[in-house]
């Protein structure tokens, strides 16, 4: 008999409202009549059992004294905590404290199961495409093609005002037909991405599963017209059904406020390729960092207590993101090779030190491992604070002092822009070139230099350039990345 807490994902002291909450969940991506993969039912049917002992009372009773203790085994994540001070201090007045969250596998990287890739390339085939573009994006997609494993699946939809399937999702692959097919691509018409993402998440739904890493990779170089709100919808789609999107812009023309939106949804985050030759690599690092997933729909449920306030939540990595605070967050995958990082901001009241410690945020971890085909056994987190009357001494980690650093830089160029929207030219401006000043002192000239050329046009033209604006965007969020990753941006 399963664990029936397990294959919900809840703990063995979950209420009725959480037991509900995670069949809905659990039924909506398994429910035959949206998955047709086999195996899957077997598994729809034993969350149907679950959920009908679970949620009877006295059936409930009776099951939980067939268990054995809850085991004491390690989880096969490992959490850490880093804070930027050791304790909150006694004041009449409201702290500010930062908390860096990280999970990592616990086990060696040899030890891990790859899992098989259920992947569709969707692909922006409008007339704006033409030339360079679409040659490196066709380059791009053979190479990807021939460097398929066999359990893995690769389907491509292209997309202008309507969209074509242009090889379907299947484990049978003929590379020398999906090359011609690939070849004969000819940009023309508009740009209407809810096109391609419809077709894009139907193909992959086709080998939707639990033991599979699902994942959308939207690659454009336009912005899309009056379907905003319906591809916003699509992503909530794929959210439901376990599906990431991954953004990809190209050139200076693409809404990358719009494209964030539709990647955070699904835990998963915009990238920008300045120039049509870094498509290849962005591609080829897109895919081999998802054939690293050992967890994926990872997602956090939170809350904090009265007068605590979440002011500010950044994904570090794998994927940098500035994240919306609500109730649940999706963090998207965990990596055999890199932890997933998540950067918390506080502001605690003065009323929240009166006790000897002070709870900043109680929440749970759930997410999905491909190699285990089910739902994982959730994990509680916890962030506290000692509250003392004098002030520690004691320096923060340097871990969480590194991304405090690179994250000011990415925090500076964002409040410049938003100072900008606002009509606030002159204090931009002075903001950038402070910016300027500390990106030379990261070694960063480059980036400073496109830095201060934003902040001399917002003095003259009042605005900045689309592709000077998403350079600074883009550029300081890479810095938050591993060393060696996203440094093209």
């Amino acid at each position: 008999m399963p664990d029936y807490y397990a294959l919900l994902g809840i703990f063995r002291d979950a209420t009725q409202e959480e037991i509900k909450r995670a069949y809905f969940e659990a039924a909506q991506r398994l429910h035959p009549d949206k998955n047709e993969v086999p195996g899957e039912t077997e598994i729809f049917l034993d969350v149907q059992q679950a959920y009908d002992t679970l949620s009877n009372s006295e059936k409930r009773t009776k099951y939980d004294k067939t268990l054995s203790p809850e085991e004491k085994t390690s989880s096969p994540i490992l959490q850490r905590v880093f804070y930027s001070r050791e304790s909150l201090v006694r004041l009449g007045e409201t702290q500010l404290i930062y908390a860096l969250l990280e999970w990592k596998v616990r086990k060696n990287d040899d030890e891990v199961v790859s899992p098989p890739l259920n992947i569709c390339l969707v692909l922006d085939n409008s007339t704006s495409m033409k030339g360079q573009n679409i040659e490196m994006v066709k380059a791009a997609a053979i190479h990807l093609i021939r460097s398929l494993r066999p359990q893995d699946i690769l389907s491509v939809v292209t997309f202008s005002d309507r969209a074509e399937i242009l090889i379907p999702a299947s484990l049978q692959i003929e590379p020398r037909k999906m090359e011609i097919k690939i070849r004969m691509l000819v940009p023309s018409g508009g740009t209407e991405i809810l096109q391609g993402l419809q077709a894009g998440l139907s193909e992959v739904r086709r080998n939707l599963s639990l033991e599979r890493v699902n994942h959308i990779v939207l690659l454009t170089d336009g912005q899309t017209y009056g379907d905003e709100e319906e591809a916003l919808a699509i992503a909530d789609e794929a959210e439901s059904a376990g599906v990431g999107i991954s953004g990809l812009g190209v050139g200076k023309d693409w809404n990358d406020e719009f494209l964030d939106k539709l990647a955070e949804k699904t835990g998963s985050s915009s990238r920008y390729i300045a120039e049509p030759q870094e498509i290849r690599s962005f591609l080829e690092e897109k895919f081999e960092q998802l054939a690293k997933v050992f967890a994926e729909n990872v997602t956090l449920e939170l809350q904090t207590p009265p007068k605590v306030e979440l002011s500010y939540i950044f994904r570090l990595q794998p994927n940098a993101a500035h994240l919306t605070f609500e109730k649940k967050i999706q963090l998207g995958m965990i990596l055999r090779d890199q932890p997933l990082g998540l950067l918390l901001e506080f502001q605690i009241h003065p009323d929240v030190v009166l006790k000897d410690e002070a709870e900043l945020l109680s929440g749970t971890l759930k997410f999905e491992i491909p190699s285990q085909s089910s739902l994982s056994q959730p994990m509680r987190v916890r962030i506290s604070r000692k509250v003392t009357e004098v002030a520690s001494l004691e320096p923060p980690s340097p871990t969480l002092v590194h991304a405090l650093a690179n994250l000011n830089l990415y925090r500076m160029q964002e409040t410049a822009q938003e100072e900008a929207a606002l009509g606030k030219y002159n204090e931009a401006s002075r903001r950038l070139q402070h910016l300027a000043t500390h990106l030379l002192s990261h070694g960063e000239r480059s980036m400073a230099k496109t830095v201060l050329l934003e902040a001399e046009n917002l003095q003259k033209e009042q605005s900045f350039s689309e592709e000077g604006r998403k350079n600074m965007k883009y550029g300081t969020r890479a810095l938050l990345l591993p060393a060696g990753k996203g440094k093209k941006s």
